[in-house]
C-alpha cells in the first residue's frame, strides 16, 4: 500500500506548478494561495517552496505564462503591424479576466521572463515595421505596455468583485447621480457615461496610442 501511494505521488517541477496555478486562477479565484495550490497538486504546499523562492516568485512566473501565451497566440503577419498589437491587447485582456487572480498582478510586477519579454519584442517589432525609431519608439511602446496591463488587470480585477465574465460590462458600476445646478456637465452627459463599457474604452485607448505611433512615424 505504501509504495502505491508513492507511485501515485504528483512530481513536482516548475512546470508542473505553473500549470496548476493557472487551472486554480480559471476558477475565477480573486487570489491564489500556496495551500490552496499545495490541495490542488495533492502535495505539501511548503514543497512548492523548493521552486520558487517565494510567493512573489510564483506569482511572476504565472504573469509570465500569461504574458508569454498571450504573444505566442498573435499570428498576424508582421507587416501588419497594428492589427498584431490589437491582437495581442485583446488576448492579454481576455487572459486577465479569465484568469483574475494572475492578471491583477500586472499591476505591481515585472517578470523580466521569457513571456513578457516575447511580449515586448512583438510590441516592438511591430512599432519599428510602423516606421518609429529611438526615443519615439520606446515610448509609444511604454505607452501601449502601461495602458495595455494596467487597464486589463483593472478590468479583470473589477470583472472577478462583480463576478462578471461577459464580452462587456460597464465602465461606470452605476449612474452618475448628480445635481446639474452643481456638476451640469455630468448631468448633460449622464446616460452616456452610463453606456460606456469597459472592453470598448480598453480597445479605443489601444487605438489612439496605434493612431499617434502612425503619425510620429509619418512626420519623420
Amino acid at each position: 500500500m505504501a509504495n502505491d501511494k508513492a507511485s501515485t505521488r504528483v512530481r513536482l517541477d516548475r512546470a508542473v506548478i505553473i500549470e496548476a496555478g493557472m487551472e486554480l486562477a480559471a476558477t475565477g479565484v480573486a487570489s491564489i494561495s500556496v495551500r490552496d495550490l499545495g490541495a490542488r497538486l495533492g502535495a505539501d504546499p511548503t514543497a512548492i517552496y523548493r521552486h520558487f523562492a517565494s510567493k512573489e516568485a510564483l506569482m511572476g512566473a504565472l504573469l509570465d505564462e500569461l504574458n508569454g501565451r498571450a504573444a505566442a497566440s498573435v499570428s498576424l503577419p508582421v507587416e501588419e503591424w497594428a492589427d498584431r498589437l490589437r491582437a495581442l491587447a485583446e488576448e492579454t485582456l481576455a487572459l486577465y479576466v479569465r484568469h483574475p487572480a494572475i492578471g491583477t498582478e500586472a499591476t505591481a510586477l515585472t517578470t523580466h521572463g521569457p513571456g513578457e519579454l516575447a511580449a515586448i519584442e512583438l510590441m516592438l517589432d511591430a512599432l519599428h515595421r510602423a516606421g518609429l525609431r529611438g526615443q519615439t519608439l520606446v515610448h509609444h511602446y511604454a505607452l501601449l505596455a502601461s495602458h495595455v496591463l494596467s487597464v486589463a488587470a483593472g478590468i479583470a480585477r473589477a470583472r472577478a468583485v462583480a463576478e462578471d465574465d461577459g464580452a462587456d460590462s460597464p465602465w461606470i458600476d452605476s449612474p452618475l447621480l448628480a445635481d446639474p445646478r452643481q456638476f451640469p456637465l455630468i448631468a448633460e452627459h449622464s446616460v452616456l457615461l452610463s453606456d460606456l463599457q469597459d472592453r470598448e474604452l480598453f480597445l479605443l485607448g489601444v487605438d489612439v496610442i496605434l493612431e499617434s505611433a502612425a503619425r510620429a512615424a509619418a512626420q519623420d
